[in-house]
């Protein structure tokens, strides 16, 4: 591995609403560079989270403005993008309800070292929006006909992945993720695949993954897939193990589909320290596995796959985060077959997180 270049995607060091996590890239048929994330936040548990965009022309080397391309009524966190061609970008996001933020969250918020002001800011907000309806969150999308410059309405979905779905060689899009039928306790909530096959407009869940022998819906999380080159499908999943130290228990299972989605084999653990997990295909054929390790070894992490999936190789380091708030990367790749990988860590100095990226190369 050859670190060329590392820098910032999006940053804001001053005011109330400095957070920035969270993010996604994807590269465009015209070789156009998207990263998004969830912005303009007060800090990790907070309700006042936009999805923000920066586009790059130039791989990476220079960024537009931050773009605010979605801002709901509710706190709109973690941020999917990808190309589905033809000028097409297809935005992910999801929504917690408002009354989880009084009923789970307050007491995280009281603590987070928010200021009088940055705390009346949030009770604000909170008075605002408290009486929606629960049916008002959930996991949804936005599809973008030009490039990123106009957006469709939202467009519910029934599970949810920081990542969002993919485009398969048959002109399908698969979304790996999580349930979020919130009738569905938490503890039998599956990871599922759900397909559209209309571009995005309607999807439905075509499969369920089993649980791990003596695990449940709450150890499974965050998952994403990756169309291998025989065609078959790789998923990986965010697992949190039974080791009672919580550093300990984070770690990553695989699973494989071979027809398309709509049967996977049951999760196979790695062993690998780290989450949440994101995949690719890289040109060469190459399966990049990028995570962060928050706890252990603290870094921004990649493994590479010559073998789809079977086997991965060392554990590659592209940055080390200053502290624990960080994290969440995805790599795609760029024209010229160098890799561009965007996550969120503080920048030293900085009182929060932005949005950062390495560009390296095989």
């Amino acid at each position: 591995m050859e670190i060329i270049k590392q820098g910032v995607v999006l940053r804001n060091n001053s005011g109330y609403f400095q957070f920035h996590g969270w993010p996604s890239a994807c590269v465009d048929e015209k070789g156009t560079l998207y990263a998004v994330c969830s912005g303009q936040r007060i800090g990790h548990l907070c309700p006042t989270g936009k999805t923000l965009m920066g586009v790059s022309y130039d791989n990476g080397e220079t960024w537009s403005s931050p773009i605010i391309v979605n801002d709901t009524e509710l706190d709109d966190r973690d941020a999917g993008i990808i190309s589905i061609g033809e000028n097409e970008l297809l935005l992910t996001w999801f929504n917690n309800p408002a009354k989880n933020y009084r009923q789970y969250y307050q007491d995280g918020m009281r603590i987070s070292g928010f200021s009088d002001i940055e705390q009346a800011i949030i009770e604000g907000y909170l008075n605002a929006v408290e009486l929606l309806p629960d049916d008002t969150s959930g996991s949804f999308i936005r599809i973008s006909k030009d490039s990123g410059k106009s957006w469709s309405e939202k467009i519910k979905v029934p599970v949810s992945a920081p990542h969002g779905p993919i485009k398969l060689s048959d002109g399908r899009l698969l979304y790996l993720g999580r349930e979020t039928d919130s009738n569905i306790e938490q503890k039998d909530r599956h990871i599922c695949a759900a397909e559209s096959k209309d571009g995005g407009k309607s999807w439905n869940i075509i499969s369920k993954i089993d649980f791990p022998d003596g695990y449940t819906g709450e150890s499974m999380h965050e998952p994403h897939v990756v169309e291998l080159s025989n065609g078959s499908l790789l998923g990986a999943i965010r697992w949190h193990t039974d080791n009672p130290d919580y550093a300990l228990s984070l770690s990553i299972l695989l699973s494989y589909s071979n027809d398309g989605g709509y049967t996977w084999t049951k999760p196979q653990p790695t062993g690998i320290q780290g989450i949440p997990p994101h995949l690719m295909r890289h040109s060469s054929g190459a399966v990049i596995l990028s995570y962060a390790d928050r706890y252990i070894k603290p870094g921004e992490k990649v493994k590479i796959s010559y073998d789809d999936g079977k086997t991965f190789g060392e554990e590659l380091v592209l940055d080390v985060p200053l502290e624990a708030e960080a994290g969440y990367p995805c790599t795609v790749e760029l024209p010229d077959k160098s890799l561009f990988t965007v996550y969120y860590q503080r920048l030293k100095g900085d009182k929060s997180p932005s949005i950062l990226y390495t560009k390296w190369k095989l």
